[in-house]
């Protein structure tokens, strides 16, 4: 009997999930954070889940984790001392990047300063021709310079970056070779194997990422693969990538930046779990923590994925799961800017000393303050009861924003949420009608420790009527961790037209892809029957500098005869451009920039439960408190704890459903309905004349 283990790390929690693959057998957990030394609160949760549950160690087949090492190491510039070396002429690149502004009237906001001193960025005479033929092949004894320099440089890790090293990366593994001959302790990050791609400035810019995080990520997993095998010895451990897959440890160690948005992907991936569960195609999420929110598209159960993303002010180019953040959760301090506008975030109050309600010294209006005062969230507290909340500190802090607004405390922080949900419609439209979908189309997914208190007002902005709200939405990360794929991207970048001509280049690049894909499938050990590949191209109009990513043919397998001819390939083009733009044009011509093919391997069968029968027994409510569901005045709502919810039960609003994890508001003449599998199906004004 094997039990895989979800673990997700966040700033305040660290969450745990365990399933018995061979009885469905489901729990929970959460412990404190160490952001010292996550490793340690993974070790100590782990130890705390089994002991609780008496889950035997040694009966743990994998351990899957979404980790937020290499985000944080981004974010606070704790990474290692990187040396650069690069074509000659271009080491300020990096600088020079694209001659945009990261807030176009924000005069005073500029780029964070480079990762490598300039100092430290090394030029090297060689050049790659665009074709991939060697123009200038570098001297030996240059490549020895350049590698004295980068030692002396006192650098942990060395990026090497050379122009069109994605054609031909000959000189690049030249350097790398006497590197690591020279200087073994130097971690070497090279860009034709971390982002073999056109654009020389994001293939360069990730390659200096990669390298900054590689001796901070190798010392951690370290500790935590050393830790896993005491405790653990017969599991696999996973690392959750930014594009919603697992890779092993040792490729983490390789390209950390792929870790860069782990923990958002991974809730995604749980987020698409829980639609297909609930057999709902189309879905937007919204993953509302402590500090932001998360939303993502889900289309056809297939997640949305972006190759160009923003990392703490710097370019990644890789393939990531399209998750927009916007800087709105419970922590969010209400306050008014200098021409006396109210406003809410991104400033948060955190963990620490966090809502001025948890009575650690928070002496600022936040949204969860805002939410104890409208009745939404118990003075008993979070985590069930366990965490205590003081309703007169949130009295206080609202005191002086209410006396200069004129308005009641309740009033006042009826329009603190209202703000608060205003930013998150603001983030879901860039990701759904700027983008040519339509958010009434789609059902509503909240989820994280805030997400399902303010689900149903960003529903109501948005016309959408349906809501799920998973059965544990605070660790839908985790939970998504342990249904991902483990997973591996190969790319050709190459030029050439979208024509009859172009369809027999398309082959002979799916045969290169497909023998990368089957090598590591081989090396993964991945059984045939879970083997699947998918086809993408990155294709454009002439002219144009941005490309789309189109769609091509996936299975478990792909031929040259599994291709589409020329006209389906224009057609999916023309389609895709239609919905991205809103025209497309059938005469101008058309080129693919890149061939790209993801191989995925399946450890996680889809679990089919029986419907139960529990809406036969009414499920009684703890207690009934005063709610404020407007800005007006308060009504009666029952309080359910969410424990007692069972298949087949059937509430209608004013009601409260309480958790461990999160805290669910269902409004007046709203009906939820539970599922077989545990999730909230809630239907918005669904039946508002009937009485609870």
């Amino acid at each position: 009997m094997g039990w895989t283990i979800g673990v997700d790390v966040g700033g305040t929690f660290t969450d745990f999930c365990a399933a018995n693959d061979d009885t469905g057998i489901f729990h929970v957990g959460k412990t404190s954070s160490t952001p010292s030394n996550p490793a340690d609160a993974i070790l100590n949760g782990l130890a705390a889940l089994c002991g609780q549950y008496e889950i035997p160690m040694d009966e743990i087949d994998r351990l899957s984790h979404g980790t937020t090492v290499g985000t944080n190491a981004l974010i606070q510039r704790t990474g290692s001392t990187v040396a650069l070396i690069t074509t000659k002429g271009f080491r300020d690149l990096l600088e020079i990047g694209r001659q945009t502004r990261p807030h176009m009237y924000d005069l005073h906001k500029d780029h964070p300063a480079p990762l490598v001193e300039r100092e430290h960025r090394i030029e090297l005479r060689e050049r790659i021709g665009a074709a991939g033929e060697i123009v200038h092949a570098p001297d030996a004894k240059d490549i020895a310079a350049a590698v004295d320099e980068a030692i002396e440089a006192g650098a942990a890790a060395c990026a090497i970056g050379f122009l069109f090293a994605f054609r031909n990366p000959e000189h690049e593994q030249q350097v790398a070779a006497v590197l690591r001959e020279r200087a073994p302790h130097i971690a070497v990050s090279l860009s034709s194997e971390v982002q073999p791609e056109f654009r020389e400035y994001e293939r360069l810019s990730t390659t200096v990422l990669n390298a900054y995080l590689q001796p901070v990520v190798w010392h951690y997993l370290e500790t935590l693969e050393n830790g896993v095998a005491e405790w653990a010895p017969n599991s696999t451990l996973g690392i959750n990538q930014s594009s919603g897959g697992l890779m092993s440890p040792h490729r983490s160690r390789e390209i950390p930046v792929r870790t860069a948005l782990s923990g958002p992907a991974a809730g995604v991936v749980g987020a698409a779990h829980v639609a297909r569960q609930v057999d709902r195609r189309n879905v937007i999420t919204l993953d509302v923590g402590g500090t932001s929110a998360d939303v993502a598209l889900i289309r056809d159960f297939k997640i949305d994925i972006a190759f160009d993303r923003d990392v703490a002010g710097f370019p990644i180019r890789l393939p990531c799961v399209d998750v927009e953040t916007v800087g709105a959760g419970g922590g969010s301090i209400a306050w008014f800017d200098r021409d006396g506008l109210l406003k809410v975030g991104p400033i948060s109050a955190g963990a620490d000393p966090g809502p001025a309600c948890y009575s650690k010294g928070g002496d600022r209006p936040t949204v969860t303050d805002a939410n104890i005062l409208l009745g939404r969230l118990s003075s008993r507290g979070l985590l069930d009861g366990n965490m205590g909340l003081d309703v007169s500190l949130s009295q206080a802090v609202f005191g002086p924003l209410s006396k200069k607004l004129g308005f009641t405390n309740e009033r006042t922080a009826h329009g603190v949420l209202g703000i608060m949900v205003a930013n998150m419609v603001r983030t879901i439209r860039t990701i759904s009608v700027e983008r040519g979908h339509d958010p009434r189309d789609f059902v509503l997914m909240p989820f994280g420790g805030a997400g399902p208190l303010h689900a149903r007002d960003v529903a109501i902005s948005l016309g959408i009527t349906e809501m799920v709200v998973p059965s544990a939405p605070g660790i839908v990360c985790a939970q998504g961790l342990l249904v991902s794929d483990l997973k591996e991207d190969f790319v050709a970048s190459r030029r050439f037209a979208l024509d009859e001509a172009g369809t027999s280049t398309l082959a002979s690049f799916v045969t290169e892809l497909s023998a990368s894909a089957l090598q590591w499938f081989d090396t993964e050990k991945a059984p045939l029957e879970s083997r699947h590949v998918a086809l993408v191209v990155d294709a454009r109009y002439v002219g144009q500098n941005f490309e789309l990513a189109v769609p091509v043919v996936s299975g478990a397998t792909i031929e040259q005869s599994d291709l589409p001819d020329f006209a389906k390939l224009h057609a999916a083009f023309c389609a895709a451009h239609e919905t991205a733009y809103g025209y497309a044009s059938e005469e101008d011509p058309i080129e693919i920039v890149n061939v790209r093919l993801s191989a995925s391997a399946k450890l996680h069968e889809e679990d089919a439960r029986p419907v139960s029968d529990g809406g036969l027994t009414v499920p009684q409510p703890r207690e009934t408190r005063p709610v404020f569901f407007d800005a007006e005045k308060s009504v009666e709502a029952q309080v359910y704890s969410r424990a007692d919810l069972k298949p087949g039960h059937r509430i209608v609003g004013p009601a409260i459903f309480e958790q461990l994890d999160t805290t669910t508001p269902l409004y007046p003449g709203d009906i939820a309905e539970v599922t077989p599998d545990g999730h909230l199906i809630i239907q918005i004004d669904a039946n508002a004349g009937e009485s609870a």
